[in-house]
């Protein structure tokens, strides 16, 4: 990376608020921060975007895969390198008492009105990948190619990517040669990057069990098949999964996360719902845990004296996201160009997570693009620095409490991603 450049950008992009930017993106960060949306409703949000990168010079279409917007960028002859950010909020009322806290309200899929808020650090993902665009359609005597930008929809509900994909996103567009992505991070500072090859995050099932029984008195339980008691057996048998049928060196998770059943005290029901999340990073390892699940709940039934017509149901929402692997090669080239840019120090490498992100999914194309995704800091030094001393919990993603400190955040995620690409469109 040639010096110079790393010093001029950086001028560049340290103070957001300068007349140098034409896009102030520390105010459009507040702006969509203050407004988020639901997953599959970012009408508003994706025609904001679109509008800007027109503006700046993009080829725009909108509407890829529902909300979904692309931007493409041709520079001559060369590769072609897909940055990615995703637009959607979550149904979670903030409580950070920022001044630009979201008091939004939306409808939900199920029709109740909730509070909207951006607690996955959509709209720093969003911000950075404007100041990307910017940066280097500005520059565009520093590279050649072709750029093309990406922003995702429904990526909470593992829609967004699958739809995208559907939509011919690697075939009405050019395909790339690599895909590059950042989310950040609730546990890394502001100003610091992290990175890992191999797996990054997890795959994530939803799994719902519908347990059936012959309800009757609670007083005289001989005469039922009770799927209270069924279900606390199915409970404690999925804990064998990962403790005795999955091996020790391989990640996976399951989670009960609701059971509901019953209605009185003296009741037996007839079904108890059960809820569940499954998490791992191999194919293998996830589907031998959905077999495991269905073997398990099935031999219960049998063991209680049920024919089959009472066997539990087992259903696999399609809500699957697949987990997401970092091409090596690709997160070697990304560390070293982070370390030029941001300098050694504010580059870390982290841990592998059992969280979900739908990223995955383009990393999955065939033929594979070698794909990675990063962390970009978020948290406050002086917040961070308490939280180790004082032993105090950082708001975790997700969280009512969760509250970026933006302005450093996203100077060091566009600086970094910027740079990335530079680096991607320029090998040899």
């Amino acid at each position: 990376m040639n010096k110079i450049l790393i010093v001029s950008f950086a001028l560049l992009v340290n103070n957001l608020n300068s007349e140098e930017n034409k896009i102030n993106l520390y105010e459009l960060y507040k702006e969509l921060h203050a407004n988020p949306e639901l997953s599959y409703q970012e009408i508003e949000t994706s025609n904001k975007l679109a509008v800007i990168l027109k503006n700046i010079g993009y080829e725009v279409t909108q509407n890829v895969g529902g909300n979904g917007v692309v931007a493409l960028l041709n520079n001559g002859e060369g590769k072609t390198v897909m940055l990615r950010a995703d637009m959607d909020g979550l149904p979670v009322e903030e409580k950070t008492r920022a001044d630009f806290a979201s008091k939004k309200k939306a409808i939900d899929p199920e029709g109740n009105e909730v509070f909207t808020m951006h607690a996955c650090g959509h709209d720093v993902h969003m911000s950075v990948l404007i100041g990307a665009a910017e940066f280097l359609f500005n520059n565009q005597s520093l590279w050649q190619g072709n750029l093309l930008l990406v922003l995702e929809p429904a990526e909470e509900v593992s829609g967004g990517a699958r739809n995208m994909i559907k939509d011919g996103l690697f075939t009405r567009f050019p395909r790339p040669d690599y895909n590059l992505a950042l989310h950040v991070s609730a546990s890394l500072q502001a100003g610091k990057v992290g990175y890992l090859p191999g797996w990054a995050m997890a795959n994530v099932d939803s799994v719902d069990i519908t347990v059936k029984g012959l309800g009757g008195h609670g007083a005289y339980p001989h005469t039922t098949k009770d799927p209270i008691v069924l279900s606390a057996n199915i409970i404690s048998q999925l804990q064998t999964i990962v403790s005795r049928q999955i091996a020790p060196t391989e990640p996976a998770v399951v989670t009960v996360g609701s059971i509901h059943g019953g209605t009185k005290h003296n009741v037996i029901p007839n079904e108890v719902k059960l809820q569940l999340t499954l998490r791992s990073y191999t194919d293998e390892v996830r589907n031998e845990t959905i077999s495991s699940i269905e073997r398990i709940v099935r031999g219960s039934a049998i063991a209680a004296g049920l024919s089959e017509e009472y066997y539990p149901i087992v259903e696999i929402k399609d809500e699957y996201t697949p987990a997401v692997y970092n091409n090596p090669d690709l997160v070697d080239k990304l560390q070293k160009s982070f370390s030029e840019s941001l300098g050694e120090n504010n580059v870390t490498k982290v841990s592998p997570v059992m969280g979900g992100e739908d990223f995955g999914m383009f990393g999955r194309v065939e033929p594979i693009i070698p794909t990675a995704l990063f962390w970009l800091g978020a948290v406050n030094e002086k917040v961070y620095e308490k939280s180790l001393r004082d032993d105090i919990p950082l708001p975790s993603l997700h969280s009512d409490l969760f509250l970026p400190d933006a302005e450093p955040a996203i100077n060091t995620g566009v600086t970094a991603m910027s740079n990335a690409a530079l680096d991607l469109f320029n090998l040899n």
